[in-house]
């Protein structure tokens, strides 16, 4: 099936690959190639004027970056609670950079509201952003707006960082307008 998708034979696709796991472990290492862009926007302007559209960049980023890679990193996600060390280890190292910038930024930032120890607010906000990028569209199936989903996780991650609510007024466009 795999062959086929690919526009191949079954004998070229396993010239390359052993078996169906290798192809996706493969697979699963460009994710942890990817993960740069999101270190990058994590590693952006914190500053009063510019953190909000900082944290609405590095959620929607995240979105993004799960959205394009979703079929793999579904497989990942199913090994990894299946208790495969070896996609577990991927995932690990998938989030891990961006999860390291993030707690330094924390540290640098602001003593974060969200917890003395930055390792653990980073490793809890990643947490956050990849389960709600890889329910997405269950949440969309309850009525819940990819936007309205951007806006929320911007406002938690904004606050974590600078300490600061987000700004008045500001939201996401197409999410549903936060009550004062």
């Amino acid at each position: 099936d795999i062959a086929r998708e690919a526009g191949t034979s079954p004998a070229t696709f396993y010239q390359y690959f052993e078996n169906v796991e290798a192809a996706i472990t493969v697979l699963a290492e460009e994710l942890v190639e990817g993960v740069g862009t999101l270190a990058d926007l994590v590693d952006g302007d914190w500053s009063e004027g510019a953190g909000w559209d900082t944290a609405v960049a590095v959620v929607e980023g995240f979105m993004d970056y799960w959205e394009r890679n979703r079929a793999v990193f579904r497989v990942v996600e199913l090994t990894t609670v299946e208790g495969d060390l070896r996609f577990q280890g991927l995932r690990v190292r998938a989030l891990n950079a961006v999860t390291i910038t993030l707690a330094r930024v924390i540290a640098t930032e602001s003593s974060s509201p969200a917890g003395a120890d930055p390792m653990a607010t980073a490793g809890t906000l990643i947490a956050m952003l990849a389960q709600v990028a890889g329910h997405r569209y269950g949440f969309e199936f309850w009525g819940i707006r990819t936007a309205s989903l951007i806006d929320s996780q911007a406002r938690f991650l904004h606050w974590a960082v600078t300490g600061r609510n987000a700004p008045e007024g500001a939201t996401v466009e197409g999410a549903v307008t936060p009550r004062p």
